[in-house]
């Protein structure tokens, strides 16, 4: 598609529409996820409020608090409360801050597609406007949203190094993925995907400096998590028995499986073209072995509990409507297939694919975690040619658009009728 310089000024209003329908939203507690404004006020507020009145009692025993998520961005908007800003004047800033994830999503896919139109690009990245985990997160506040804007800024200069080979955007790339880290944790895991790319483009002398800085910045975390013994990350989350609590879990039959399924959900509109799907009918026999291997072993071992919560969508599903995992399990295996096919495009994307199921180390699995990251990580950082293809015409951006308001009418049903 020949690229086209001029934005189109009345394509802005998509986006303000979209900004004040998030604004109708916060007057009126809109709470599309259901569980963050429960999570605001029992976990988060608490907390905010403790680190303004005793900062170092609630730093050294945060852990006690039963909040899952780092201190750092909770202790950022407790400053607001020292200074005697409103909790309400805080939700409003917060949402406001969240929008700078649109903003860098666009300059990612700029940098990425500079064939395509912009106004194509633009309609994409406001697309996030209709994501439930947003919409949710930037209403009721938790560190999610703000470190994922920190991984999408390390993502761009990620994009500019793979661009122009500048030594300053290497260490831009690490530097905000540090910071990322420290307010989202999960985010760490991804290091090893840009190290990936860096070893086989940079000088030795480069690469040491590079993990000389991840070393020392990871010191503070460290010291806190295990010297001080504030390991917030061993927050309790339900257990398979009622009154029980379970927090870490190694079981990766169930993160690979259920976080396959959720990684399908979200890209559900960019894998209807007609080459993904001849490669789809036309897999070998050996390699549809080793999926059915891969899945047969998996499902040995798949021990994750309707009881637990979460499970993502096909898992509710399959044991809403059959009392089973049947469904859910072939679900998981043309998940496992797809995936698959990404796969074997570059290798690279069978290392985003591990790294978004070790990233998830708690029992929980919950569609929020993967939302709207899988569309970013799709479009800025995987290696294929169905993104390019599908921006390649502008109608598909009506059926991703549709697909949003789907997704937002599917947690409307849920938050109203089953609550599963």
């Amino acid at each position: 598609m020949k690229k086209k310089d001029n934005i189109n000024i009345k394509l802005f209003l998509v986006p303000i529409g979209l900004y004040i329908s998030l604004i109708i939203g916060f007057f009126n507690g809109e709470n599309l996820n259901f569980g963050t404004k429960p999570d605001w006020y029992g976990t988060n507020l608490s907390t905010i409020k403790a680190f303004a009145e005793n900062f170092y009692e609630t730093f050294l025993t945060y852990d006690n608090f039963n909040h899952r998520h780092s201190p750092v961005y909770v202790i950022f908007l407790s400053l607001f409360v020292k200074l005697g800003v409103s909790f309400e004047f805080i939700r409003f800033f917060h949402l406001n801050l969240c929008i700078l994830l649109i903003f860098f999503f666009y300059k990612c896919l700029k940098l990425k597609f500079k064939s395509i139109d912009k106004n194509i690009l633009i309609l994409l990245s406001t697309v996030i406007f209709l994501s439930p985990t947003f919409r949710s997160i930037a209403i009721w506040p938790e560190s999610r949203t703000i470190g994922l804007i920190f991984f999408t800024i390390s993502i761009y200069e990620y994009l500019k190094f793979c661009e122009k080979k500048y030594y300053s955007h290497y260490f831009k790339n690490i530097i905000f993925l540090i910071i990322s880290s420290y307010i989202s944790p999960n985010f760490s895991v991804f290091i090893v995907f840009f190290y990936y790319y860096y070893l086989k483009h940079l000088n030795i002398r480069l690469i040491i400096y590079g993990l000389i800085v991840c070393a020392i910045s990871s010191i503070p975390a460290i010291y806190y998590l295990f010297v001080l013994d504030v390991n917030f990350l061993l927050a309790k989350t339900p257990g398979e028995n009622t009154g029980e609590l379970v927090s870490l879990s190694f079981n990766f039959a169930d993160k690979l499986m259920i976080i396959s399924t959720i990684i399908i959900f979200h890209l559900f509109p960019f894998l209807f073209y007609k080459n993904f799907f001849n490669d789809f009918i036309k897999i070998g026999k050996k390699y549809l072995i080793t999926i059915l291997s891969i899945f047969l072993i998996c499902a040995f071992f798949f021990n994750y509990k309707i009881d637990f919560t979460g499970g993502g969508f096909f898992f509710q599903i399959s044991n809403y409507l059959f009392k089973n995992n049947f469904s859910f399990y072939l679900i998981v295996f043309l998940s496992l297939i797809t995936l698959g096919l990404f796969a074997k495009e570059n290798k690279s994307n069978i290392l985003i694919f591990v790294l978004l199921v070790i990233s998830n180390v708690q029992n929980t699995i919950y569609h929020k975690y993967y939302d709207p990251l899988i569309i970013i990580i799709f479009f800025t950082i995987l290696n294929h040619n169905l993104p390019k293809n599908f921006l390649s015409k502008k109608f598909n951006l009506i059926k991703l658009y549709l697909f949003y308001l789907l997704y937002i009418l599917m947690r409307l049903i849920k938050n109203t009728f089953f609550l599963i």
